[in-house]
């Protein structure tokens, strides 16, 4: 059975949090500016002013969703924030010694921190990969196997149309990553010399950048320009949508705590269901595959002891009704799970699709049938 952590770190991790964001607020916008809304579409959006009137000394810098409560509290309390980086030190420290909750390896967490303070994030910017997983335990309340958390490097995700609607960009990438490591180089695209999706330094540290590809599979080998990556264009994905689309708030535990916008544990569960099938049959490696398969159970595990059967139930649905190609890679990755946890996987399906009124019986008894 998954051990659930004590209520008490996670108010300490809850308060963490907001702190995390209140000093990002503090440390991104100065007070010498001002905040303005600006309709797009059918939302407001935040934007930060640097200086008043339409000169050429203004500059003009995205916020986020008018919206989102989170970020317009601050807003509207902007003048009273106070980042305090030694009480967030500490909390993290009493997370990391007493709660047992994972801290990244420096590298990853100055790589990690660089990016949002170089405004990834709130950019609309996504961290993906095993360093997002690292995030859940904290974020669902139990502690998920140590052994599935370490990683050699970092992967970011953002969409295309976010990438040029918010018109802004980040700082430049090479320089944010050469204030980690000196030796990060770019990486020139295989397929167009002229543009870099990933950085790597002299030790192979590597960083990435991703994009959704929800178009023909062929423009998976073709670097996508990002107008909000200043310096950095981005890979495209299949299935990358599916995981990065209504992502969540969590910190990494490093230094004082770094903010960043994960995918849905949920959304990512599924998702490793279907990347675990895909690196398994196009010659990835069978080490990559097993270490989805395996980060995709510990997550489905938390999500059956702690009743969260609705929230998986309805990411498993939107990704099976994605067509054919997204149930075979599902189907091919369920009959590899544990038999007990494929057993309370399809009795939950069930119980939540009744639930919540979704045609999920068929799917439940097509698991259960590949199984056996």
């Amino acid at each position: 059975m998954m051990k659930r952590l004590d209520p008490t770190y996670q108010v300490l991790y809850s308060e963490l949090a907001d702190r995390v964001l209140d000093a990002a607020f503090s440390a991104e916008f100065s007070l010498d500016g001002r905040f303005i809304t600006q309709q797009s579409g059918a939302r407001r959006y935040w934007y930060f002013d640097t200086a008043a009137g339409e000169g050429p000394g203004k500059r003009r810098r995205y916020v986020g969703p008018v919206d989102d409560p989170e970020i317009t509290r601050r807003v509207e309390a902007f003048k009273d924030l106070k980042a305090d980086h030694r009480a967030r030190r500490k909390l993290v420290s009493t997370l990391v010694r007493e709660a047992y909750l994972p801290r990244p390896e420096s590298t990853t967490g100055a790589v990690v921190d660089a990016l949002a303070r170089g405004g990834f994030f709130r950019l609309r910017g996504v961290l993906v990969g095993t360093v997002a997983y690292q995030t859940y335990s904290a974020l669902l309340g139990v502690r998920l196997p140590q052994a599935i958390l370490q990683t050699g490097d970092a992967d970011f995700a953002q969409f295309h149309a976010v990438s040029a609607a918010v018109k802004d960009e980040t700082a430049p990438v090479l320089e944010l990553l050469r204030e980690v490591d000196a030796t990060f180089r770019e990486v020139p695209h295989p397929a167009d010399s002229r543009r870099s999706t990933a950085f790597v330094t002299r030790s192979g540290f590597r960083v990435e950048f991703l994009t959704p590809n929800t178009g023909s599979a062929d423009h998976d080998g073709a670097p996508a320009p990002m107008p909000a990556l200043r310096g950095a264009a981005a890979q495209p994905l299949r299935f990358l949508d599916f995981l990065i689309r209504d992502p969540v708030r969590a910190v990494l535990l490093h230094d004082a705590g770094v903010g960043v916008i994960v995918p849905a544990p949920e959304r990512y569960a599924v998702h490793k269901l279907i990347v675990a099938h895909r690196r398994r049959t196009e010659g990835e490696g069978a080490a990559k595959s097993a270490k989805d398969l395996q980060q995709s159970s510990s997550l489905i595990e938390a999500f059956i002891e702690l009743r969260r059967g609705d929230d998986l139930t309805e990411a498993y649905a939107e990704a099976w009704k994605r067509g054919p190609a997204w149930r075979e890679a599902i189907s091919a990755s369920l009959v590899r799970l544990d038999p007990d946890l494929m057993g309370g996987l399809v009795q939950v399906l069930g119980e939540s699709a009744q639930r919540l009124g979704l045609p999920m019986s068929a799917v439940a008894t097509q698991a259960r049938v590949r199984r056996s």
